[in-house]
């Protein structure tokens, strides 16, 4: 977010050619922003060119192909337990994300919702029935009305798995927002909560928690007292239980299953890590209501490309550094994937990066 427009900025000065995964409102505004001076210096940019956004815009271009007209787009991501895997910079974009404006593409234009309030279900995993899913601020909603200004929605909503990190990801993220703990504090909370192996203190930590849990049996009133009487070195825990009790109240948890990811967590337990990439798209196709939706295939610990985040996003970049070293010079401006991945063109490259072809999108 920081350096997004400082080093594009740089490239063109030097004439050199340009591609970012950036998954930031404000820097891929700022990126836009070049178009110009980068059509006027000849050199040619990419932007969004990871997983979401990046795979996510291709699969829109190959969902709206099925329509003749394009009334609404949903972007969906669903993150799993990665617990070991995640950086502080993975973290802090989430406490970004998760609270706080959230630019999207409502009633035919530019509306400032609230991040993380409203909500879809999507059948983000195969044989798992739907996903619910919470807007966030992404880059999507801002790039594809360029190409979709007609539509009357487009949105991203994402997920994180397990349910509970939903609720934490949110409380913090409001806290944050107030300055009620520091950026810092949330992001060391979340980088010990999420790693394999907590420490002896935490552990101690979750004990005491686990016994005022009674096996499960525990009021939403219960919770927040037990909130309130958090010492000041455990703070952010008190932020992340009032976000746990926030998805009880909403449904979207019970308090048992609350129980059963603090207790896993302090055990450094994981879960098998389950994520995915979809994205639905509503309008007309010959006169006829028509939804076209897409998704990566396969997930888990045994595939290629949707192992990890980590490994969607760097396979993806990797396909569009193919695509952008193919087409050389041939244009110049600032590009976001939809105006310049052909589909088909894009999933090739994936299989030649080793991606098997039972693990790229389908049709549901």
């Amino acid at each position: 977010m920081r350096t997004s427009a400082p080093v594009l900025s740089a490239c063109l000065d030097a004439k050199v050619p340009y591609l970012d995964f950036d998954d930031d409102v404000q820097s891929t505004q700022d990126a836009l922003g070049l178009h110009e001076r980068a059509k006027k210096e000849g050199v040619p940019c990419y932007i969004g060119c990871g997983a979401s956004p990046g795979m996510t815009n291709v699969m829109v271009m190959d969902a709206v192909r099925e329509l003749d007209t394009v009334e609404t787009i949903d972007v969906c991501w669903l993150v799993g337990d990665e617990r070991g895997s995640t950086g502080k910079a993975v973290l802090e974009h989430l406490m970004h994300i998760a609270s706080g404006p959230c630019l999207t593409w409502a009633d035919g234009k530019p509306t400032m919702n609230e991040s993380w309030v409203e909500t879809t279900y999507a059948p983000m995993l195969a044989g798992e029935g739907e996903t619910l899913l919470h807007e966030t601020a992404h880059p999507e909603p801002v790039t594809l009305p360029r190409l979709f200004p007609n539509a009357t929605r487009i949105r991203c909503a994402g997920a994180l798995g397990p349910a509970p990190l939903n609720g934490i990801a949110r409380g913090l993220g409001q806290a944050v927002r107030r300055n009620a703990i520091s950026m810092e504090e949330a992001v060391n909370f979340l980088l010990k909560l999420t790693s394999e192996d907590p420490s002896a203190g935490w552990g101690e930590a979750f004990g005491e928690l686990s016994a005022t849990f009674r096996g499960g049996d525990i009021t939403v009133k219960e919770l927040i007292q037990l909130a309130g009487q958090l010492s000041h070195s455990l703070s952010p825990w008190r932020y992340a239980i009032y976000g746990l009790i926030e998805t009880i109240w909403s449904g979207e948890c019970t308090t048992g299953e609350v129980l059963s990811f603090l207790v896993s967590s302090a055990r450094g337990k994981r879960v098998e890590n389950k994520g995915g990439l979809l994205v639905r798209a509503v309008g007309l196709r010959n006169g006829h209501p028509a939804t076209v939706t897409k998704r990566t295939a396969k997930c888990g610990e045994t595939t290629f490309l949707s192992r990890t985040m980590g490994t969607v996003t760097g396979t993806s970049t990797a396909a569009f550094v193919l695509l952008a070293l193919e087409d050389g010079t041939t244009r110049s401006g600032v590009y976001a994937p939809e105006d310049w991945a052909e589909p088909s063109r894009f999933y090739s490259a994936l299989e030649r990066l080793g991606t098997p072809k039972d693990e790229l999108v389908e049709k549901i």
